[in-house]
């Protein structure tokens, strides 16, 4: 067997790779970098990498120590956006070409969704700790809280209109701490999802219809759906539930003129998860819900799910806690990734295929062993 030629190997270099000149100009570019900046190599080449990445990018400094110091640099976990793309973390590598002529191999590693899976058992792991939680805020809490309400109403019969307001302060903060471990609650439900083959538009109609005649009445809906795909295996009521929440984070967040919310579905292939009893189960199904409101703090994109966090002044942190949960409990995985104007969720499910998993075997569920992409 001959050696393969220079441009094949280039060519199947998974990760996009630039080759960049002294001046830190585009020399070359493998059709996996043309492929994650939607732009053609010949569109690239000639041109400063900093028109692509911003001058100010954390990767022309990775690009110019390699130069300087003439040995590889490595820089793990740094913010790469590609023109108008929301900006990603990524793992960036540098390495002089040669000495003199001062060209250097760019290589970009997106954090692919193995990152991102281990987040999202991490995410349900501390709603697992909440679950215990709620249990007890449901017994600990409610009778001493009706008993203030109820104390309140009593008291109010008896006093002047100045002191009643105080009263009805009472009820009213007693009735919002009320709706709050309600909420809390949730997390308490451990039955297993019922799972039964569904179809995912029929899911995404019902929450679309709720969100449009309620709190969701001042956006602008639009959807984008692969009418091929096939079943998912699902709970209903529980992926009713998920994106009833993703719906109602979306209309909170659009602006009420001009708010817009698109639902897309779409079939992508190579993204699995690895059990522990053997094999692998892939998620090609992918719903996104995106929206065009001001976007996700970026402290908090990769912590979102978290039980108790939350970008709103009033919120609890709970809902995508939930969803995040629901949806590593039907053994998909959610992820969010957000800019200012746009901010996308995507959730990945798997295709029914018959019966379903054990569901012991479905809670130690490792990583992705596979992507076709980041």
């Amino acid at each position: 067997m001959s050696a393969p030629s220079f441009e094949a190997i280039w060519g199947a270099v998974p990760y996009p790779a630039l080759v960049l000149g002294a001046d830190d100009a585009i020399c070359a570019a493998n059709p996996a970098a043309e492929s994650f900046g939607a732009v053609s190599a010949r569109h690239m080449e000639g041109r400063p990498l900093g028109r692509f990445l911003g001058e100010d990018s954390a990767v022309l400094d990775v690009v110019r120590q390699a130069r300087r110091s003439g040995v590889s640099v490595a820089q793990y976990d740094i913010l790469v956006g590609w023109g108008d793309q929301a900006a990603l973390s990524h793992n960036i590598h540098a390495a002089p070409l040669n000495e003199n002529d001062g060209a250097v191999l760019l290589l970009i590693h997106p954090l692919g969704m193995a990152d991102k899976m281990d987040r999202s058992l991490g995410h349900r792991s501390a709603a697992r700790s909440v679950t215990g939680m709620a249990a007890m805020l449901a017994h600990e809490i409610r009778n001493p809280l009706a008993g203030i309400s109820g104390a309140a109403q009593l008291l109010e019969m008896g006093l002047g209109d100045a002191d009643r307001e105080l009263t009805s302060l009472i009820q009213t903060e007693a009735a919002r701490i009320g709706k709050l471990v309600d909420r809390v609650e949730q997390f308490g439900d451990l039955r297993p999802a019922q799972r039964r083959p569904l179809n995912i538009h029929d899911v995404l109609d019902r929450a679309r219809r709720a969100a449009r005649a309620g709190f969701a009445a001042h956006a602008r809906f639009s959807e984008d759906y692969d009418p091929s795909l096939p079943p998912t295996a699902g709970d209903p009521d529980q992926l009713l539930q998920v994106f009833q929440n993703l719906l109602k984070n979306a209309a909170e967040a659009v602006p009420k003129v001009g708010g817009s919310i698109t639902i897309s579905t779409a079939y992508a292939p190579g993204v699995k998860m690895q059990r522990p009893g053997g094999g692998s189960e892939s998620l090609p199904l992918l719903v996104t819900i995106t929206d065009n409101g001001p976007g996700v703090p970026e402290g908090l994109v990769r912590d979102i799910f978290d039980p108790f966090v939350s970008s709103k002044v009033n919120g609890t942190g709970l809902g995508l806690s939930l969803v995040s949960k629901l949806i590593a409990d039907h053994g998909g995985v959610v992820e969010c990734d957000s800019r200012p104007g746009r901010t996308r969720f995507r959730v990945r499910l798997p295709v029914w295929r018959g019966a379903a998993p054990d569901e012991k075997e479905r809670a130690g569920s490792g990583v992705v062993v596979s992507e076709a992409e980041a």
